[in-house]
Parts: C-alpha cells; sequence; structure tokens
C-alpha cells in the first residue's frame, strides 16, 4: 500500500470542497477521499481568505462595507460553486417539507428549491453579509479567515459520527474516515482558531462543537444519517454563528 502523501490529500480536499480549475488527478487517488478530511481547514482558510481580501481591497477603492462584504462572499460562492449553500437549501427543504425519511431525501435530491430553502439562504446570507460588514469596518480579516476554516471541521466530524443515508452521492462516495483523520482536523483547525482570534478562538470552535452535534443530532432523526447536504448544511450555519458572534464581539 502506497504511503499517504499529504500534498495530494490537500490537493484532492481542495477538488472536493472547491470548483476552482485544479489539474486533474487521477482516478486512484479519490481512493484516499476519506483520509484527506484532515486538510478540509486548510482549504477552508484559503477560501476564507480570498473572501476576506477581496472585500477589503474592495474597501480600500471606497465601496462601503456592505457592498464589499458581498463581493466577498461573492468570491467564497465561486471559489465553492455554491457547494454548501446548495446542501443548505437542500436540508430545509427536505427535512421540514418532508415526513419520512425517504420522502425528506427525495425532496433533497430534487434540484428545485422550496420556500424553506429560500428562506434559510435568505436568513444565513444576510447574517454572513452583515457579520462581514461589520467586521470590516473594524478592519479584522481574522475573523473571516478562521471561520471559513473551523466551520469545515464540522463535515469530517459529521462523516465519522453519522452513517450514510443514501447509498449514493459525494458523501457516500468520499466513505468514512479515521478517527485519526478527524482528530487532526480539529488539531488544525483548533491551530487556526487560536491564531486567527486568540481566546475567542475557544468560542468559536465551542459553536462548531455545537452545530455539529446539533445538525447531526436533528439528521439522524430526520433521515436517519448524514449526507452531503447535511454537511454543507452544518458547515453554513457554524460559519454564519461564528461570524456573527466575533462581529458581536467587537461591537
Amino acid at each position: 500500500m502506497d504511503k499517504p502523501n499529504p500534498i495530494r490529500q490537500i490537493w484532492l480536499a481542495a477538488v472536493l470542497l472547491t470548483r476552482l480549475p485544479l489539474p486533474r488527478l487521477p482516478a486512484s487517488a479519490f481512493a484516499d477521499g476519506a483520509q484527506a478530511v484532515w486538510s478540509y481547514p486548510l482549504v477552508g482558510l484559503a477560501v476564507g481568505a480570498a473572501g476576506g481580501l477581496t472585500a477589503h481591497l474592495a474597501l480600500l477603492t471606497g465601496l462601503p462595507s456592505f457592498a464589499a462584504a458581498a463581493l466577498g462572499l461573492a468570491m467564497m460562492i465561486m471559489i465553492t460553486g455554491a457547494m454548501h449553500e446548495d446542501g443548505l437549501a437542500d436540508v430545509f427543504d427536505g427535512f421540514w417539507g418532508g415526513f419520512i425519511p425517504s420522502q425528506r431525501l427525495e425532496i433533497m435530491r430534487d434540484s428545485q428549491i422550496g420556500t424553506y430553502g429560500v428562506l434559510a439562504l435568505l436568513t444565513v446570507f444576510t447574517l454572513r453579509l452583515t457579520a462581514i460588514a461589520a467586521l470590516l469596518e473594524h478592519n479584522s480579516l481574522f475573523p473571516i479567515f478562521a471561520a471559513a476554516a473551523v466551520s469545515r471541521v464540522t463535515m469530517p466530524v459529521l462523516m465519522y459520527a453519522l452513517p450514510h443515508a443514501r447509498q449514493d452521492g459525494l458523501a457516500h462516495s468520499v466513505g468514512r474516515p479515521s478517527i485519526f483523520s478527524v482528530a487532526l482536523s480539529c488539531g488544525i483547525a483548533a491551530v487556526i482558531a487560536l491564531l486567527c482570534l486568540g481566546e475567542t478562538g475557544i468560542i468559536a470552535l465551542s459553536i462548531a462543537a455545537g452545530v455539529t452535534f446539533g445538525v447531526g443530532h436533528l439528521a439522524k432523526r430526520k433521515i436517519g444519517g448524514q449526507s452531503g447536504d447535511v454537511l454543507g448544511a452544518a458547515q453554513q450555519i457554524s460559519e454564519a454563528a461564528i461570524l456573527m458572534v466575533c462581529a458581536a464581539l467587537l461591537l
């Protein structure tokens, strides 16, 4: 068996979590997808840095903070292909639009968006936009970086803790990560949080843990496990919550 290649695993995580025009990996590399989850916070850090710096540069041109924040969010959405936002909308449509697990999963698979999904997207996007605008007004970019990184540790934890809700889809194809990969992901997220936020990093990590537990419990009850949509929803909710708390502590 080949030894794990950390660089290739980071590359693989970037391929799975973003829509960047990266060079193609050989098909054999995707067999290592579950163990690449340790690098999800690093990919999140890169996404957050791109969004935060875009927003900061837009602010320097004289744009209002809300316009600059919107451009920063647009950059993050373009990099990820709105993958996590799509998951958030699907989860809200399915969890509250269906009455039994199979029906909820079918609704989540539907490409059309319903009222629950629209309202969830609007709410979470508005929270992120408002928080980033407030952070920009205080020239505080590190919380944007940290929120994008720490929020992505929710995904490996849920992948390990819950069974697959369906027998196909991206999350199923990636597989179940090892406890070592999940623990390493948590450790990297903790280091990023503490470096970027200091003591507030403990709050950010606690928020991510709380969202992971809450979303995981709800997913287990509603559909019997996790899916790619559930992972995306956990990331979005935790990122919005971390940004809002960081913004509130500055005011």
